[in-house]
């Protein structure tokens, strides 16, 4: 009897061992996996640091602006005049910071104007409602309610209102129904107005200075960026075809791995962006070599042109891929003789241009060279097109027609950009870059 009790003891505290080990595994795992989640997310965190270190100075600017203008509820003498209200400074403060100044500038603006008169509009309400009587009060209330929010959301589907001020029109119909509804019981109105105007002033205030003079992050220079850096793409994609399919070493071998048919692929994605960066930047006073009025608009036709080419690129990858799995250039020599030149041409020069256009908008120049380079591109457009006209046999080749005509068509697409460049140089007063040679120059001897 005692033998087994002492077996069944031990087997009893063996199983226990056993439960407490796999217990300290399971835990063990679940550590190991939380921190592996917790090392995966500062990896992100400093990726994303490292991409855009403005980000993190943004993050920081937040901060800064909250904590300024929570001062105004810790200052008992400020919190004694405006009250409860103060929050509104608060929570202008964390609607209004966006990440440029001409974010912040369209938002704190918009809800500053859209604030005042909203607020004016419904104490001019509340008095003739309380003219009218007592009974009479709440039924007029409700009919200025009904028409100006009516009136104030139709004015949202106008193209011009929704893109610059449809945040001001949804402020001007929250602000109005609040005060107009809440006048009924309010006998302070017009101070309970006033403190909620003032406290808003101070947070759009607060977001403005810390926007502007702390790193600020310019709406205007960042489209400016994106334009140069669609150009450049455009460019790659002609450098890449002009080496990898047109020249007399080229192999056609593995070209969906090549990164050069990707590129352009950001530049079709880029409206969104580019519409959202000329809004904001039209609210910008003038920074940096920007100057007052500067032409903000033309970047979207711009855009809008490097677009077009860049979905020509796309037709034209899209057939070099499928031809290079079907067919190999060995079986048409005619491929590399008479169109390869031709080919190699437009591509070259093409992409002359479009860096030339780049290096120009960078350096804010009139692009004076890229001139030389399009006409280059347009002689051997026309002379391929010449080539095919006189030729039955390059005609019956039907890859050749096609190719050369995507190609020629990319060509007019990138005299359209170059065209388009030289209006934004105009408009927007870019220096001859002669003269700046010249500025240069005398700077040096001097």
């Amino acid at each position: 009897m005692e033998i087994d009790q002492m077996e069944s003891g031990a087997n009893g505290g063996g199983g226990g061992f056993r439960r407490r080990e796999r217990c300290w595994e399971v835990l063990c795992s679940a550590a190991g996996m939380l921190w592996a989640k917790v090392v995966g997310l500062a990896g992100k965190l400093a990726r994303i640091a490292r991409d855009d270190p403005r980000r993190v100075a943004h993050s920081f600017k937040v901060g800064l602006a909250l904590t300024l203008v929570s001062v105004l509820y810790y200052v008992r003498p400020l919190f004694n005049n405006w009250g409860v209200s103060t929050m509104w400074a608060v929570l202008t403060t964390v609607v209004v910071m966006e990440y440029t100044v001409g974010g912040t500038l369209c938002k704190g603006l918009n809800r500053a104007f859209g604030t005042l008169v909203a607020g004016f509009i419904a104490v001019g309400a509340h008095k003739v409602a309380y003219l009218c009587g007592d009974k009479a009060e709440p039924v007029l209330l409700a009919i200025f309610v009904f028409l100006l929010s009516s009136a104030a959301t139709f004015s949202r589907f106008i193209p011009e209102v929704k893109a610059r001020y449809d945040y001001g029109v949804t402020i001007f119909i929250l602000t109005f129904s609040l005060v107009a509804v809440s006048s009924y019981r309010v006998d302070e109105l017009i101070r309970l107005a006033h403190q909620r105007f003032s406290t808003i002033v101070v947070g759009v205030a607060t977001c403005l200075c810390t926007t502007i003079f702390i790193f600020p992050v310019w709406a205007g220079e960042d489209l400016h960026k994106l334009a140069i850096g669609n150009l450049n793409k455009l460019a790659d994609f002609f450098e890449g075809i002009e080496s990898e399919c047109f020249r007399e070493n080229a192999t056609f071998e593995n070209l969906e791995a090549k990164p050069f048919l990707q590129v352009y692929k950001s530049v079709l994605n880029s409206k969104a962006t580019e519409d959202s960066l000329c809004n904001f930047a039209k609210w910008e006073p003038c920074h940096g070599k920007f100057i007052f009025r500067h032409p903000w608009s033309h970047y979207q036709k711009l855009g809008a042109l490097s677009r077009q080419c860049a979905s020509s690129m796309e037709a034209l990858a899209s057939y070099v891929i499928t031809l290079t799995r079907t067919e190999y250039p060995e079986a048409h020599p005619e491929l590399c003789l008479e169109v390869r030149t031709a080919c190699r041409q437009m591509s070259l020069h093409s992409a002359k241009v479009l860096r030339e256009l780049s290096a120009a908008m960078r350096m804010m120049t009139l692009p004076s060279q890229a001139n030389v380079h399009m006409a280059a591109a347009i002689k051997a457009a026309r002379g391929l097109r010449d080539e095919l006209s006189e030729d039955a046999d390059l005609v019956q080749a039907m890859h050749v027609a096609v190719i050369a005509s995507l190609l020629s068509d990319l060509v007019t697409k990138t005299k359209e950009i170059t065209e388009s460049v030289d209006i934004l140089a105009r408009l927007a007063r870019f220096k001859n870059p002669e003269n700046t040679q010249k500025d240069v120059a005398v700077n040096i001897v001097s």
